[in-house]
């Protein structure tokens, strides 16, 4: 996913310095090309040699160290940063950032840096509220730094309060969101639904499918990745939603049509991926229903076609795209969509190919329009979801 990109990380003297070493083994593994500048007082937290093991380039530490080949090294490594993190960032340095002050390897290479600019403070709680610590953040940020909140917990100081430096996960997505896909999305706004809906049958029971939000949710992922402003309405699933994405959740096939009604005005593009339950039980009292072999038989009701509701009120410039599953003449019944539903482009997924569907990694998936039928192979749901956006990218025109 990094393959190309040189990520600068830059660690300060603070006890957090050891989780940077999985951050920079989670890059190298997407095969993006690591650099470590280090402060003095990192090394007594964790040594210069272990990011040099993980990376493979040499750790900087001090300005003038004559062991590498000759070039100016803060300015060098300045101009090959696609971005640069500094976490943990003690008060320290970011006191030095914000106020110009460039006196060791760090801060001086940090001067250089044209690229987009990371800053993950982690310290006591009574440190991080400080007003003088607040100020200088107020001043990075004016700098165009991108400061990541620090977590709450329990800090290693034994106090409990702000200022814990946050997972490894969520440090590496930041720097995803910065460089990982060209910003082809930047300044549109999209809409999509995700997993499944439930509608009860009683305070026990309830009518739902096998969706797992899986495909919806790369799609929110890789929309986001590629400078989107995402909402993800989802049914109940067991996944995490995305970083960076306005996450709403819904239960029933009503729910998420009350909260697709609410926003998809508002939105340039709507992906409509969630398997909502066709089917709600009707009102009726239970002892009327009928019983057939000793099984309850419940009487159900449509629920609302979403999809042809929001094709029947779009305004001009939307794009609309919804998700088909089919088990009989997929591609016909699929296609029948576009008119039926006043959508744009539909995605057939293929039940009946292993490796696709609900639950897996993989899909199997064709894109049809009005003007095209685009067959996809066997992929991830990740690479399908990129398919997807680059597909409404080139029919929007």
């Amino acid at each position: 996913m990094l393959k190309g990109k040189t990520v600068l990380l830059g660690v300060t003297g603070s006890i957090a310095a050891y989780k940077m070493a999985n951050v920079a083994s989670m890059l190298v593994k997407m095969e993006c090309d690591v650099h470590v500048i280090m402060t003095q007082n990192a090394t007594h937290f964790i040594t210069p040699i272990t990011f040099e093991t993980l990376t493979g380039n040499k750790c900087m530490v001090d300005t003038f160290d004559r062991n590498f080949q000759f070039h100016v090294s803060h300015v060098s490594l300045a101009k090959r940063a696609d971005v640069v993190l500094v976490a943990p960032a003690s008060a320290n340095v970011i006191g030095k950032l914000a106020n110009g002050i460039a006196d060791d390897m760090l801060t001086t290479t940090l001067m250089a840096c044209t690229c987009p600019k990371l800053i993950s403070p982690a310290m006591n709680t009574n440190m991080y509220h400080n007003p003088a610590l607040q100020d200088n953040l107020k001043k990075l940020e004016s700098y165009a730094y991108t400061v990541i909140e620090p977590d709450s917990g329990f800090l290693a100081c034994r106090d409990t309060g702000d200022g814990k430096m946050p997972k490894e996960e969520v440090l590496v997505g930041h720097i995803l969101k910065e460089i990982a896909y060209e910003k082809d999305l930047q300044g549109l706004k999209v809409l999509i639904t995700a997993g499944p809906t439930q509608e009860s049958i009683d305070p026990v029971r309830y009518i739902t499918n096998h969706s797992t939000g899986k495909m919806g949710y790369e799609i929110a992922k890789a929309a986001m990745l590629r400078g989107a402003d995402v909402t993800l309405v989802s049914g109940k699933t067991a996944l995490e939603p995305p970083m960076f994405v306005d996450y709403v959740p819904v239960i029933s096939a009503a729910d998420m049509f009350t909260a697709m009604k609410e926003r998809f005005l508002d939105h340039d593009i709507i992906i409509k991926s969630a398997a909502v339950a066709d089917y709600k039980p009707k009102t009726v009292a239970e002892d009327k229903m009928k019983k057939k072999d000793g099984e309850m038989s419940i009487a159900l009701d449509r629920t609302v076609d979403i999809l042809k509701y929001m094709g029947e009120h779009r305004r001009a410039g939307q794009f609309y795209c919804g998700f088909s599953m089919e088990t009989q003449n997929m591609l016909e019944n699929s296609r029948a969509k576009l008119d039926k539903k006043n959508i744009d482009l539909v995605i057939a997924n293929n039940l009946k190919v292993e490796g696709s569907g609900f639950g897996t990694d993989t899909n199997v998936v064709t894109m049809i329009s009005k003007k095209e039928e685009v067959q996809l192979e066997l992929l991830s749901k990740e690479m399908v979801a990129h398919k997807v956006l680059d597909e409404i990218l080139k029919l929007r025109g």
